[in-house]
C-alpha cells in the first residue's frame, strides 16, 4: 500500500513569532478608562475597538515624549491595555496615576504577568491571548499580548509560526526602518515628529486636547521637523549606537540601532544638514563607517534632496 502525504507537510513555517523581553503591559480599567485616556495621549481613543489598537505616546506638556505605546482594547468594555517599553512602565503608571484625580479608573503594571509577542513574515490575525495588528505598520505584523507561564513554542504554534529570537524580530523592524525609543531616540527629549510617530500613526491631530498637543500642532502645521530618525545602510558591521553621525566638519546627528546581518540601521540626523551633504557629495561617516541615508515606503515628509511636494 503506498501512502501519500500533503505536498507541505514537511515545510517549515514562513512565518515568524518572537516574545519581546522588552515589551511591557500597562492596564488602565473604569467607567472613566476612555475619556482618561483621551485627554491624555496622542490618539484619539474613540478609534480604538477591540478589533482596532492604535500607535500613541504621552508627551510632557513641552511636547517631548515620555513613552510610546500601542493602545489595544479588550472585549470587556472600558478595558484598556497598553503595549509598552517594560522599563517604562512603572513610569507610565506613576504618570497617568498623576493625572488621574478623581477619575474612575484603575492603573496597573502588568508586565511579571503578560508578555507581549510578535508574529511577521506572514498573514497571522490570530493568536493566543489578546492579539491585534500592529498600527504602525502593516509590515510590521500581529501582536500578542499573552500569560508570561505560556511557552514561546507553544504560543509561536497556537498562530502556525516558528519561534524565532527577539534579534530576529528587532532586524525586521531595522529593516523597516521603525524606531524603537531608547534605541533610535531619547525619551523626555525627541518630539513626535523627531522620532515619526507623525508618520506611522501615532499622532491624531483632528481629535481633541491632549498633553503636549499646542507645540505638537504648531510643529505640525508650520513644517519645522528638522530632524528626524530616518533609515540609513552601510557596509559590514554596524556603527555603534550613540556616536555622532558627521559630514566633513559638520555634525549632522547620531547613530541609532544597527543590523550589520541586513546592513541597515537608523540614525537621528538633521535633514537640512543631510541635504547640504548630498548637494556637495561629502561622505556621512559614523564611527569611521560610511553611511547612506535611505528613504523609507512609509515616509511622506520631504527627503533631503527631493523637491517639495506640491500643496
Amino acid at each position: 500500500m503506498r501512502l501519500t502525504f500533503p505536498d507541505n507537510i514537511w515545510q517549515v513555517p514562513s512565518m515568524k513569532a518572537a516574545l519581546l523581553p522588552d515589551r511591557g503591559v500597562v492596564k488602565v480599567a473604569g467607567g472613566d478608562a476612555a475619556k482618561f485616556l483621551d485627554g491624555l495621549v496622542t490618539a484619539d481613543l474613540d478609534k480604538v475597538t477591540a478589533g482596532n489598537a492604535r500607535y500613541a505616546g504621552l508627551l510632557t506638556p513641552q511636547g517631548k515624549i515620555i513613552a510610546d505605546f500601542i493602545v489595544v482594547k479588550a472585549a470587556e468594555d472600558n478595558h484598556y491595555f497598553l503595549d509598552c517599553p517594560r522599563a517604562l512602565a512603572p513610569t507610565l503608571v506613576q504618570r497617568l496615576n498623576f493625572y488621574k484625580l478623581r477619575a474612575k479608573v484603575i492603573v496597573e503594571d502588568l508586565s511579571e504577568t503578560l508578555a507581549v509577542m510578535a508574529v511577521w513574515d506572514g498573514a497571522g490575525t490570530r493568536g493566543p491571548g489578546l492579539c491585534y495588528a500592529d498600527p504602525r505598520l502593516g509590515a510590521l505584523g500581529l501582536r500578542c499580548m499573552l500569560s508570561t507561564h505560556i511557552a514561546g513554542k507553544t504560543a509561536a504554534a497556537e498562530v502556525g509560526a516558528a519561534l524565532a529570537d527577539a534579534a530576529d524580530y528587532e532586524a525586521h523592524r531595522i529593516a523597516l526602518g521603525v524606531p524603537r525609543g531608547g534605541s533610535d531616540f531619547i525619551y523626555n527629549d525627541a518630539f513626535p515628529h523627531e522620532a515619526d510617530m507623525d508618520q506611522l500613526g501615532g499622532v491624531d491631530f483632528e481629535k481633541g486636547c491632549f498633553v503636549g498637543q499646542e507645540v505638537v500642532s504648531r510643529m505640525e502645521h508650520r513644517g519645522t521637523a528638522r530632524t528626524r530618525v530616518v533609515p540609513v545602510a552601510f557596509d559590514g558591521p554596524p556603527p555603534e549606537a550613540g556616536v555622532s553621525v558627521t559630514a566633513g566638519d559638520s555634525t549632522l546627528g547620531m547613530m541609532g540601532s544597527g543590523s550589520g546581518v541586513i546592513g541597515r540601521g537608523l540614525a537621528t540626523l538633521r535633514l537640512d544638514r543631510v541635504a547640504d551633504a548630498m548637494a556637495s557629495a561629502t561622505p556621512m561617516i559614523a564611527g569611521g563607517i560610511t553611511i547612506r541615508p535611505v528613504k523609507p515606503g512609509w515616509a511622506r515628509f520631504q527627503w533631503p534632496g527631493e523637491a517639495k511636494a506640491a500643496e
